[in-house]
């Protein structure tokens, strides 16, 4: 396993923690950084594979609660993993489902064995334990899989936060034994809450067991943005610098720009795709609502400098048209530019890092003046 899920660093700023590397998988090197598209349900909404092909998408991110519940790994196995089933040629990365799992509390109950929980979809009851994790992540066949983690509030208090990442540590442990699948990587999860010390101790008990990769988790739960930063600042540092440091579940390209600047090499979130559902689009300009009628009449594209569908072919005016009318096409054409736009900002950052200049396009892009 250790020289199929190699990485290596080509490049690290001097002014910031920011670094470029290579992540060999089963299905293709990761250059990083990288975000990573999430498609929950082994599709990312309202975007085809060639879409994300085309667009430079490295890797996609899908979710093992909902397709352990929907269609059930088994059918997905029998179809010949999800690589097939989905038509995606790329790297795949599964969650765990824990996350899932834990934002269900009224449905879900949990001690050392697992968490016992109830079915959104039919109402079903399943115990999800570290082991049941790695057997259905081993059926669908990603080229990467998480460990199963507790995942306390953003809240909670420092007691809870504490026994949560014994736990997870304990649950490493379980995800380890049960790990048997040679060309799939599994990596840890550091949870701690933004507790600076738990943050360390979790940091350095999970970048001791022999995991490729290296995520932190339970963070952008609902703590402000500069509390997440500076979690980040502070734990990134105890992850090993030879191995890929994954940030979960974030975020923004705020977020992004700071957080490759702390060292982190792997991001996946929702928002470009969500925000774009919602007609709310990133250009190199800034944040656009659509819904505002100051685009009602505006011939421009959504940004002059993108390439992706929606700007070569539309205007701001018809794209807003098709919000307000609440067309499919609009869910479709918006996730193609949010997601183009994510693409295209990662590739400036490996640029820039490879120049030896991150530490002024990150205050270039900060300060509002956009980016390429």
């Amino acid at each position: 396993m250790a020289e199929l899920f190699s990485f290596a660093i080509d490049h690290q700023d001097k002014t910031t923690r920011a670094r470029c590397g290579r992540f060999e998988t089963a299905h293709g090197t990761i250059r990083t950084p990288v975000f990573m598209p999430v498609g929950t349900q082994g599709a990312v909404k309202a975007v085809l594979p060639r879409d994300l092909s085309e667009m430079g998408a490295q890797v996609i991110l899908a979710n093992t609660y909902h397709l352990y519940l929907r269609p059930g790994a088994e059918v997905i196995e029998r179809q010949g993993g999800l690589h097939r089933f989905a038509a995606w040629p790329g790297t795949l990365l599964t969650d765990s489902g824990g996350f899932q799992v834990f934002s269900l509390k009224a449905l879900s109950e949990l001690t050392e064995e697992g968490v016992r929980f109830q079915s959104h979809v039919d109402g079903s009851y399943h115990l999800l334990t570290p082991e049941r994790s790695v057997e259905v992540q081993r059926a669908l066949g990603s080229d990467i899989a998480m460990v199963l983690d507790v995942c306390p509030a953003a809240d909670a208090p420092r007691e809870e936060v504490s026994a949560a990442l014994e736990r997870s540590t304990r649950w490493a442990d379980r995800c380890l034994e049960a790990h048997t699948r040679s060309d799939q990587a599994l990596f840890g999860i550091v949870q701690g809450g933004l507790d600076p010390v738990l943050r360390r101790r979790h940091a350095e008990e999970i970048a001791a067991r022999p995991f490729p990769g290296l995520a932190i988790g339970g963070l952008s739960v609902g703590e402000p943005p500069e509390k997440m930063w500076e979690a980040v600042a502070f734990t990134a540092p105890h992850l090993p610098a030879e191995r890929p440091r994954y940030l979960m579940g974030v975020g923004t390209p705020e977020d992004l720009v700071r957080c490759i600047g702390h060292g982190i090499d792997m991001f996946d979130c929702v928002i470009p795709t969500r925000n774009a559902r919602r007609g709310t689009v990133y250009t190199r300009s800034g944040k656009l609502n659509l819904r505002n009628a100051r685009f009602r009449d505006d011939p421009a594209p959504l940004d002059p400098a993108c390439g992706c569908l929606a700007c070569r072919e539309h205007s701001r005016a018809y794209l807003r048209h098709l919000v307000m009318a609440h067309e499919i096409g609009a869910g479709i054409l918006c996730s193609i530019h949010n997601l183009t736009f994510y693409m295209d900002l990662i590739r400036a950052i490996r640029d820039a890092i490879e120049l030896g200049r991150y530490g002024e396009f990150q205050a270039d892009f900060l300060a509002g003046r956009g980016f390429g």
